[in-house]
């Protein structure tokens, strides 16, 4: 262990560095094609309600992580994470070439991308719960918040490329391009998720009763503060999901700008998550307490666009959002992380990503069907106003957190000291 201070994270956890690969390569080729079709509609393909063909499509792409919760958590449960994060990326970049190949030989009807969408959702949602799921059978426990850190930095760092170059490739390769690059970043994440080696769970002791396997009503049941503060994170994405969907009409309507000029919108919000992610960690006092204030700021951060529509102000807005997520993130699944029993992951981190990502399809469709009837800087305060009663309610948790981290550990209040 003595060489644990001085070896880069990556280096002395080189299974994990071979999964952060395929992570950082799967998302962001799935960010790629979120990004990269959106413009491809606003720009190349609808002329008109332009709001409800990209919302319909960020619709398709975020379903499927609210609907299969129940079969994700079983999969999860019975098969290994590589055989899972290995079959779904290369899953996922067989359905991508075929779309390559079709958009190669001619022209593609925009109904065709939105099955392919959702096809890679599907792919996607049980890639994601699959990280953190992982996480304790990659690493050492005393890595376990370095490995969330990393993670959450990959989501950053995966959206920063993915968003940053999807609008350039539409533009200088077409359709083709943009799908050709995603299939390729699927396959080569289908490849590294193979190479890596997944510790086997503990055995218990011979004394100790093996761990029960909860249903999925049953986990967040026991589990009330983590209930709550998954509650909140929904309400937040309800609204903070929607920037998806605002600011390739906000960039067209507003800015009158092109392609570059979204990509930096998109490279700003990717740079502050990132830069979030990594510095979260080193936050003082309790989730709850960094929850709120962080969840204040990114709502003032969202609204500076709907005040002055000017591009510095707006790339500079998007970086201390995001700052803000990652930030918060950070601290979240690290909590998690640590509060949930072993045998309970596979089936909370399934349920995190459902109900987070619940809202998803909801905010696009809302946001989407709004934005054809609403300018952009409307929507960016209607953001920032809705997200205020979710930091209110963070805040509301800190004694229930406090109180809960003052009890004796048992299995279901396994809290990390968050001070």
């Amino acid at each position: 262990m003595s060489d644990v201070p001085t070896r880069p994270f990556l280096l002395r956890n080189r299974d994990f560095a071979k999964v952060w690969t395929a992570q950082v390569a799967a998302q962001g080729a799935f960010r790629m094609l979120q990004v990269g079709l959106v413009w491809w509609i606003v720009s190349h393909v609808a002329a008109e309600r332009r709001g409800l063909a990209t919302g319909l499509l960020m619709v398709l792409g975020t379903l499927p992580a609210a609907l299969l919760v129940p079969v994700v958590a079983r999969v999860l449960a019975r098969h290994t994470g590589r055989a899972v994060l290995r079959g779904t990326a290369l899953a996922a970049a067989g359905v991508a070439a075929a779309l390559a190949v079709w958009a190669v030989l001619g022209a593609v009807p925009l109904a065709a991308v939105y099955p392919v969408a959702l096809a890679l959702a599907v792919c996607q949602a049980f890639f994601d719960p699959c990280i953190p799921t992982s996480v304790a059978a990659l690493v050492e426990a005393e890595d376990i918040e370095s490995a969330t850190a990393v993670n959450l930095a990959t989501l950053s760092l995966a959206g920063l490329a993915g968003a940053f170059t999807a609008p350039l490739l539409v533009e200088h390769t077409g359709l083709a391009g943009l799908v050709l690059g995603c299939a390729a970043c699927y396959a080569i994440s289908g490849t590294a998720a193979g190479l890596a080696r997944f510790r086997p769970p503990q055995d218990p002791p011979a004394s100790a009763p093996a761990p029960r396997r909860r249903r999925l009503r049953a986990i967040l049941a026991e589990l009330p503060l983590l209930r709550s503060i998954l509650l909140c994170l929904a309400a937040v994405n309800l609204f903070s999901t929607a920037v998806f969907v605002i600011f390739p009409l906000y960039t067209k309507s507003v800015l009158h700008a092109d392609a570059t000029t979204f990509a930096l919108l998109e490279a700003g919000l990717g740079v502050g998550t990132l830069l979030g992610a990594l510095s979260g960690k080193h936050l003082t006092g309790r989730a709850t307490s960094v929850g709120a204030v962080c969840v204040t700021g990114f709502a003032l951060a969202l609204a500076l666009p709907g005040l002055f529509p000017h591009r510095p102000a707006v790339i500079g807005a998007l970086a201390m959002a995001g700052w803000c997520v990652g930030a918060v993130g950070v601290r979240f699944v690290a909590l998690f992380q640590r509060a949930v029993p072993a045998a309970d992951k596979p089936g909370f981190f399934a349920l995190m990503q459902a109900m987070i990502g619940a809202t998803f399809p909801v905010a696009s469709l809302v946001f989407g069907l709004l934005g054809d009837h609403l300018s952009p800087q409307t929507l960016c305060l209607v953001q920032a106003v809705g997200v205020l009663p979710a930091a209110c309610a963070l805040y509301a948790l800190r004694g229930r957190e406090r109180a809960l981290a003052a009890a004796p550990p048992t299995e279901t209040t396994l809290l990390e000291g968050t001070a």
